[in-house]
């Protein structure tokens, strides 16, 4: 079974990650920030993927430190996970039309990280989360 946990403790937060990648798409995921949870529910029931997060963090602060915290364990897990990436696709794409958006994506797996964001923000905050973030 391709799975990883992780667990990543830092001044600012408590994280543990746990992920199936050929799971059915069930989740259980509770970071404390509501938007963000929300997001990672769409991303394991849309790929299937098992996922489980706790963290805490010091939202007295803002949300900064728990989503970033959590973005690296997750990464860490997915690439714990793949392992060696035996039968893995090293790219995809894909185009999605979803609620009031559509997004496209391009994805390589191949270790060099590389992003290019471009979206215009029209609000600063989706209900309590900042879109910064």
């Amino acid at each position: 079974m391709r799975s990883a946990t992780i667990t990543r403790n830092t001044a600012e937060t408590q994280i543990s990650v746990t992920i199936n990648l050929d799971g059915t798409g069930q989740y259980d995921n509770q970071t404390g920030v509501g938007f963000f949870d929300h997001m990672l529910d769409q991303l394991s029931r849309h790929s299937l993927i098992d996922m489980t997060i706790r963290a805490v963090g010091d939202y007295h602060i803002d949300d900064h430190h728990t989503v970033e915290d959590t973005g690296i364990a997750l990464g860490q897990a997915f690439v714990q996970a793949v392992g060696d990436k035996k039968g893995i696709n090293r790219y995809g794409s894909c185009l999605l039309p979803m609620d009031d958006a559509l997004v496209r994506t391009a994805l390589d797996i191949s270790a060099r990280p590389f992003l290019v964001f471009n979206l215009d923000m029209p609000t600063q905050k989706i209900g309590g989360f900042d879109t910064e973030l």
